[in-house]
């Protein structure tokens, strides 16, 4: 099942991942809300696996096309695809941290207009709305 996803934060004007569609290996469209979040950590997971890793001795230039450098500076990053991290991903304990992330409030979830608040709450993918992931920050300060 294909699903539009898009990721912001709180007070950035442009969103950290713009819509983007992925498809998830899910057979009933009614969903839990912890089961949506594990398959698409799973899918983050296999994405990640398959991606190639540089096992060079020397960092070399990887030179981008014509019109790629302003694209990743109008996203605040700019990376060549070189993955420099060689450990496997545990993908029980990434769906583990996405689910206490949640549970803790360091993200809220969107399907369209509505908060998905809890866990066990239900939604239809079959309507095809946007799924929105922000990322909450926190402020910082004292009492004093």
């Amino acid at each position: 099942m294909n699903i539009s996803i898009s990721v912001k934060q709180l007070g950035k004007k442009h969103p950290l991942l713009q819509e983007k569609s992925i498809a998830l290996d899910i057979e009933n469209p009614v969903i839990t809300t912890q089961k949506l979040i594990e398959s698409i950590v799973d899918h983050q997971v296999q994405l990640f696996r398959s991606s190639s890793f540089e096992f060079e001795d020397e960092d070399k230039i990887h030179l981008p096309k014509e019109n790629y450098l302003p694209i990743l500076t109008d996203t605040g990053k700019v990376g060549f695809g070189a993955l420099y991290n060689h450990n496997q991903v545990d993908l029980a304990k990434a769906q583990e941290n996405a689910i206490l992330a949640f549970e803790d409030g360091l993200y809220a979830v969107f399907y369209g207009d509505d908060q998905l608040e809890t866990l066990t709450e239900e939604i239809d993918l079959s309507q095809n709305k946007n799924l929105t992931f922000i990322r909450l920050t926190f402020l910082a300060g004292s009492y004093w």
